[in-house]
């Protein structure tokens, strides 16, 4: 009988647990919960993500009850795929996100751009590729028969970008299976480094012939190396572009929408904000959508379009 009590007191505190895990995660389902404000995030990392996205939503929250709104949730998918899916189906109303996921949402799930985000005061940034110093290698179309080191297919200053680059060069990228593996003579050979300190060190140690990061990671010794660097030398830099967004589901309330977008906007300029914005992936302020963003951003849409035609 004890062990009988014993596991059904487990089992109890079990379901606690999930219960629990569902009130922070799970979206809105009923017409009550309407009244719910859901921040979504792609993330490989749910907790730290999680810590930082609240102190913000905390503070939108409030500001937003002469719309009707009475509460927040944070919702996290762990791609793009399922990111659309919440969309698609309103479970999530508001996503921040890097500037090429936030197109891949716009193209899949009518997500509509709501404001240019701004991160430790950059508001834009570009790629740039490199490769070894002592090699022939000095521009895009000397890559041909050689390999290159990405970080990841959810990067855009990494990936997206670079490798539409790549295709307009009317280079045709191969993916390789390691970096020992070669690629064939009329093919760019490409692998995941998984992250920059990967990609400057594969290129240091002759693992990959190029690699490509953003400008900011270039500049950060703590990404490419000061020692690595001297050794490395830029082959090509695309365009700026934005850094990030914050974007909304196409069919939220637009006044709703529009409340979150004043509130985002002036949160700047408010004291009691800062905390919650440094929070917010560094966040300096955020910055409304002018005729230069929204013309990058269409390049940028045409972009990982194509690389998701031609690549994936």
């Amino acid at each position: 009988m004890k062990l009988r009590i014993a596991w059904i007191g487990l089992a109890l505190a079990f379901s606690g647990m999930v219960a629990d895990a569902a009130e922070r995660a799970t979206p809105p389902a009923s017409g009550d919960d309407q009244r719910i404000l859901v921040l979504g995030r792609i993330s490989d990392d749910p907790k730290a993500h999680y810590e930082q996205l609240k102190p913000l939503l905390d503070y939108v929250v409030p500001r937003m009850r002469d719309v009707g709104i009475t509460g927040g949730r944070i919702l996290m998918a762990r791609d793009p795929q399922q990111m659309t899916s919440y969309l698609r189906r309103s479970r999530v109303d508001w996503v921040t996100e890097t500037a090429g996921n936030a197109m891949l949402l716009q193209q899949r799930a009518g997500a509509e751009p709501l404001l240019l985000t701004e991160r430790n005061g950059v508001s834009r940034y570009h790629s740039v590729f490199f490769a070894r110093r002592d090699s022939d290698i000095s521009s895009l179309p000397d890559l041909k028969g050689r390999s290159i080191a990405f970080q990841s297919t959810a990067s855009t200053s990494a990936y997206m970008v670079p490798a539409a680059s790549l295709l307009d060069a009317g280079l045709v990228p191969e993916i390789l299976l390691s970096p020992k593996d070669r690629p064939a003579p009329d093919t760019v050979g490409y692998v995941f480094a998984r992250s920059e300190q990967n990609i400057a060190a594969w290129v240091h140690k002759r693992m990959v012939d190029a690699g490509v990061v953003s400008n900011l990671d270039w500049s950060n010794p703590q990404r490419v190396p000061a020692a690595f660097r001297l050794d490395l030398r830029i082959i090509a830099e695309t365009e700026d572009y934005p850094r990030a967004l914050e974007v909304v589901r196409g069919d939220l309330d637009p006044k709703v929408r529009e409340r979150l977008r004043e509130v985002l906007l002036q949160a700047a300029d408010d004291p009691v904000a800062r905390p919650a914005l440094e929070r917010f992936f560094g966040t300096t302020r955020f910055l409304p959508l002018d005729a230069r963003t929204r013309l990058a951003l269409e390049r940028l849409r045409k972009d990982t379009m194509h690389v998701r035609e031609q690549l994936e």
